[in-house]
C-alpha cells in the first residue's frame, strides 16, 4: 500500500511539474495563419523552386552577351631540329644557313564572340523562360493557399477538440452528481441497485469518452504546433473573436466563374503550354544559320626563331548544322507530343475545378442545415431532459430515460458545435477552390 502511494504522489508531482513547464499561447486564426506561412516547409520548397526558374531566366538573358576566352601556354622543348626553307646569300657567293636551337616557346590567344542572329533560338529562349518564371510563381501562390486552408482546418479541428473536451468535462461532472443523489436515494431504499449501477456505469463511459477527447485534443494541439512552429510543449489557447458566418450572397454560377478567372494552377498550365509552344520554335530555329561577330589577339614568342606581337584580328563568323535539316524532325515531334499532353491536362484540370466547386458548394450548404437542424435539436434535448428529470423526481420516468435524454442532450450539443466549425471549414474550402481564398481573407 506504501508503495502505491508513493507511486501516486511521483506521478501526481511529474503532472504537477509538465503542466507548470507548459507555455501557453492565446492564438486568433490570422496570427496562426501568419506564422503557418512564415515557417511552411512547402513555401520555402516553392520559393527556392522561383529562385530556380529566375535563374533559368538569367542565364537565357546572358546568352545575348558576347563569348570570351583567353588560353595561353609555355612550352619546354627538346633540341628540335628547326629547317627554315629560307634562301641567305653572302659576299663570298656561298649560302650558310645556320640553324637555330629551340628550346621553349610561348604563346597566348584571346577570342571574342558576339552573337548577331542565331535564327532566333536566344529570343525563343527568353521568352520560354519568362513563362516558366510566372508559372512558377503562380504554383507558389497555389501552394499558399493550400497552407492557409491547411492552418484553417487545423484550427477548426483544435476548436472542436476542445469544446468536446469542455461538454463531456461538464457532463461528467453532471453524471457524478446525479450517481452521488441516486446513492442517497438507494441507501434510503427509494431506488433499486440496478438504477444506481445503470447510473455508476454512465459515469464509467463518460470518464472512458473523455480520455478519448483528451487524447484528441493533445494530438490536434501538437499538430498546430508544428505547423506554426512552435514547440510542442506550447498549449495553445484559441482567440475565435471575428470568426462568425458571412453573409454571402453568391450562387454557384458565381463561384464557377470566379474559379475560370482565379485558379492559379489553371493560369500556370496555360503558361507552361506557352512555354512548349515557344520550345518548338526554338528548335525550328536550329535550322538557320548562327552569326556572329568575332574578333581575337595572338601573341607568340619562339627565341632565335619567331615573335608575332599585335596581331589583332576582327570578322564576321557563320556557323550552319546542315545535319539539323533531317535531324531536328523528331525533336519538334516530341516537343509537340509535350504541348498536346499539357492541353490535355488543362481539359482535365478545367473539368477537375467545376467538380471541386459544385462539390463544395453543396457540402457548404449542407453544413449550414446541418447548424439550422442541431440548434434545434439543442434545444428540443434541453427540454426533453428537463420533461424527463421532472418526471424522474416525481417517479413517473425510469433511471434509464432519464440517462438517454442525457446522451441525447450532450450528443446534440457537440453536433451543433461541430457543424458551425465544418460550415466555417467548408466555406474556406470553396474559397479555395474559386481561387479566392487570400482575396477574402485579407477583406
Amino acid at each position: 500500500m506504501k508503495n502505491k502511494l508513493t507511486l501516486l504522489f511521483g506521478f501526481t508531482f511529474l503532472m504537477a511539474a509538465s503542466s507548470q513547464a507548459q507555455e501557453k499561447k492565446t492564438l486568433s486564426l490570422a496570427e496562426a495563419i501568419d506564422l503557418s506561412i512564415k515557417n511552411s516547409h512547402a513555401l520555402k520548397n516553392s520559393q527556392a523552386k522561383i529562385e530556380e526558374a529566375t535563374a533559368a531566366l538569367k542565364e537565357a538573358v546572358q546568352k545575348k552577351l558576347p563569348d570570351a576566352g583567353v588560353s595561353a601556354s609555355y612550352l619546354r622543348l627538346t633540341t628540335a631540329n628547326v629547317d627554315l626553307k629560307t634562301k641567305s646569300n653572302n659576299n663570298n657567293g656561298g649560302t650558310t644557313n645556320e640553324t637555330p636551337k629551340v628550346s621553349q616557346a610561348m604563346y597566348g590567344i584571346l577570342n571574342a564572340s558576339l552573337p548577331i542572329y542565331a535564327g532566333g533560338k536566344i529570343r525563343y529562349g527568353i521568352e520560354s523562360s519568362e513563362y516558366l518564371e510566372k508559372a512558377a510563381k503562380l504554383d507558389a501562390e497555389e501552394d499558399k493557399d493550400e497552407v492557409i486552408q491547411t492552418t484553417i482546418e487545423a484550427f477548426a479541428t483544435l476548436f472542436k477538440a476542445k469544446t468536446a473536451v469542455r461538454l463531456v468535462t461538464e457532463n461528467l461532472a453532471q453524471s457524478q452528481q446525479r450517481s452521488k443523489d441516486l446513492s442517497n436515494l438507494e441507501k434510503n431504499g427509494l431506488l433499486a441497485r440496478n438504477d444506481l449501477l445503470k447510473a455508476e456505469l454512465q459515469s464509467s463511459n463518460i470518464e472512458l469518452s473523455l480520455l478519448d477527447a483528451e487524447n484528441n485534443l493533445q494530438l490536434a494541439n501538437i499538430n498546430m504546433d508544428l505547423m506554426l512552429g512552435l514547440a510542442t510543449t506550447t498549449e495553445l489557447v484559441l482567440d475565435t473573436n471575428g470568426i462568425e458566418k458571412k453573409d454571402d450572397p453568391r450562387v454557384l454560377d458565381d463561384y464557377l466563374q470566379l474559379a475560370n478567372t482565379n485558379r492559379k494552377d489553371v493560369t500556370a498550365l496555360d503558361y507552361r503550354k506557352k512555354a512548349a509552344v515557344t520550345g518548338i520554335k526554338t528548335i525550328q530555329a536550329e535550322k538557320y544559320p548562327s552569326i556572329s561577330l568575332t574578333g581575337g589577339y595572338i601573341a607568340a614568342d619562339i627565341p632565335k626563331v619567331l615573335s608575332i606581337t599585335n596581331a589583332v584580328n576582327i570578322g564576321v563568323g557563320v556557323s550552319y548544322n546542315i545535319a539539323s535539316l533531317w535531324k531536328n524532325k523528331a525533336k519538334v515531334e516530341q516537343a509537340e507530343a509535350r504541348v498536346k499532353q499539357i492541353v490535355e491536362t488543362q481539359a482535365m484540370t478545367d473539368d477537375n475545378v467545376k467538380l471541386q466547386v459544385n462539390k463544395n458548394y453543396f457540402t457548404l450548404l449542407s453544413s449550414r442545415k446541418k447548424i439550422e437542424v442541431y440548434a434545434k435539436a439543442v434545444e428540443q434535448a434541453k427540454e426533453n431532459y428537463r420533461i424527463i428529470k421532472n418526471k424522474f423526481d416525481n417517479s413517473l420516468a425510469t433511471t434509464t430515460e432519464l440517462l438517454e435524454a442525457d446522451v441525447a442532450q450532450l450528443q446534440a450539443s457537440l453536433s451543433y458545435t461541430l457543424a458551425r466549425a465544418d460550415a466555417f471549414v467548408a466555406y474556406n474550402k470553396l474559397l479555395q477552390t474559386a481561387g479566392v481564398l487570400s482575396t477574402e481573407l485579407k477583406k
